[in-house]
């Protein structure tokens, strides 16, 4: 038959007002530990960066519950990154104990989908691998 089959599946619901907060309170130094510089350029390049940096943070939650693991085991918000294709698709991007761990688990393809309105940010990470 091949194909791949669904090896994990993550979701997370994200309240844009805790972003909002830590935006009015100036916590740098904790987004800088939960956003790679690319991604805090891409959420301060809206007018409003709040839904955007919720959005990412879901997606990092997201991909740690697909994996099963949550965040432990050496994963890193830094290994975790958020991009867009050039169409404006979201994906992920791993790198060290994040795309480790991914291998280890035969984890070979990753699909992320974002989403923001209104009070709320929700991720989720759908991960296939082979049978």
């Amino acid at each position: 038959m091949g194909g791949k089959v669904i090896g994990g599946l993550g979701t997370d619901l994200v309240r844009v007002a805790r972003f909002r907060r830590f935006l009015e309170e100036g916590k740098t130094a904790l987004l800088e530990r939960l956003f790679t510089m690319a991604e805090r350029d891409y959420a301060f390049s809206k007018r409003d960066p709040a839904p955007h940096l919720a959005a990412r943070f879901a997606a990092k939650e997201s991909f740690s519950k697909a994996l099963g693991t949550g965040f432990r085991d050496g994963l890193s918000w830094q290994e975790i990154e958020v991009v867009h294709d050039p169409l404006g698709k979201p994906e992920l991007v791993l790198k060290g104990r994040a795309a480790a761990m991914c291998q280890e688990r035969g984890l070979s393809s990753l699909f992320l989908s974002l989403s923001h309105d209104g009070d709320y940010a929700l991720a989720v990470v759908v991960a296939e691998k082979e049978p």
